[in-house]
């Protein structure tokens, strides 16, 4: 069929008016069974999209919710976009995904444009737009609905869903300890994203609670790349007494240590540990394959895009995270008590 029919060509093949085909479109409550099938029938006979811009005058949604995000790893954002995506596709609402720069000092025109364009009904804001002031007072001076993915400020804003990623750094890092490491490199993730600081924190809180000096040539900034974790592992293993033990802050780093580690020679893991931070595929995948924190993303975005198509009263999920255990972890060769 002709991709020009409208929602006059249904209502005529439906055999109803104009208004109940667009109550139809619009989930009303009031429209029986039966109408509903003859008039969805008619939508799939003439192969009928509706005009978003023409719900949009009338009042109703666009069913459609745009996820914004500016993040270095492809392998976390791939579970970012698929939990949302899942979410949606199950609700029958388009999603759109835009990458922003929240270094870009035009970064709140750009989402206010795309909000204007595109008529979003809401926004999931990923890390680290989700502390992005530019654009959070955009969307409020908008009066468009969000959900925010690990905040690390404003919690009281909107509704978000998160993990402590405090604790889960703390657990990795109290797991190398026990494994009798006591010289643990740590790469920081990107200055941009909240999370950074808080595992920086639990690194040195897990430090300190066994006792051990924190020691800030142990500690390197990164970028959540690759890139930046060969740089991290090149200046690791050129210290005079080299770590025995490295955390990086996030999969996509740790896998740039272990790439500088086989290029030296070095046997993983019994002259150095490694562990990673999200349990991404890429874990999976290196070798040895990485000791990682998993970070629940799937689940993370599936719920943040639950949050927003509910809507209602703010509310905040907290999400469960898990160590798991691979082989590029073991006591270190000659063990430091």
């Amino acid at each position: 069929m002709s991709e020009r029919s409208n929602i006059r060509d249904v209502a005529a093949l439906a055999g109803v008016a104009v208004k109940t085909v667009s109550r139809v479109l619009n989930h009303h409550p009031y429209v029986s069974t039966d109408t509903k099938a003859r008039v969805e029938a008619a939508m799939r006979t003439l192969d009928f999209r509706p005009s978003i811009a023409a719900r949009i005058l009338s009042g109703a949604k666009s069913n459609q919710i745009a996820l914004i995000y500016d993040n270095h790893s492809p392998y976390y954002m791939h579970q970012i976009q698929t939990g949302c995506w899942e979410r949606c596709q199950a609700e029958g609402i388009r999603l759109l995904a835009q990458p922003v720069d929240v270094a870009d000092p035009r970064v709140g025109d750009q989402v206010r444009g795309l909000v204007s364009e595109t008529h979003v009904d809401g926004i999931i804001l990923s890390s680290p737009v989700t502390d992005c002031d530019p654009v959070l007072r955009a969307l409020e001076a908008m009066d468009v609905p969000f959900v925010r993915i690990s905040p690390g400020t404003n919690h009281a804003l909107t509704s978000s869903v998160f993990m402590d990623d405090a604790q889960a750094a703390d657990d990795m890092t109290t797991h190398l300890i026990n494994v009798g490491h006591r010289r643990i490199g740590f790469i920081r993730g990107h200055a941009n994203h909240m999370a950074s600081g808080d595992r920086q924190f639990g690194y040195r809180r897990a430090l300190d609670r066994a006792g051990i000096s924190y020691e800030p040539q142990l500690v390197v900034e990164g970028a959540f790349d690759f890139d930046s974790g060969t740089a991290a592992g090149r200046y690791f293993l050129d210290l005079p007494e080299p770590p025995t033990a490295i955390f990086a802050s996030n999969d996509d780093m740790a896998a740039g240590v272990l790439a500088v580690a086989h290029d030296r020679g070095i046997d993983l893991p019994g002259e150095l540990s490694v562990a990673g931070f999200d349990d991404t595929t890429l874990a999976r995948t290196v070798w040895p394959p990485l000791t990682t924190i998993h970070q629940p993303m799937f689940d993370l975005a599936a719920t943040a895009t639950e949050l927003l198509i509910k809507g209602g009263d703010i509310s905040h999920r907290r999400l469960p995270h898990t160590l798991i255990e691979r082989a590029s972890v073991a006591p270190p060769r000659h063990r430091i008590l």
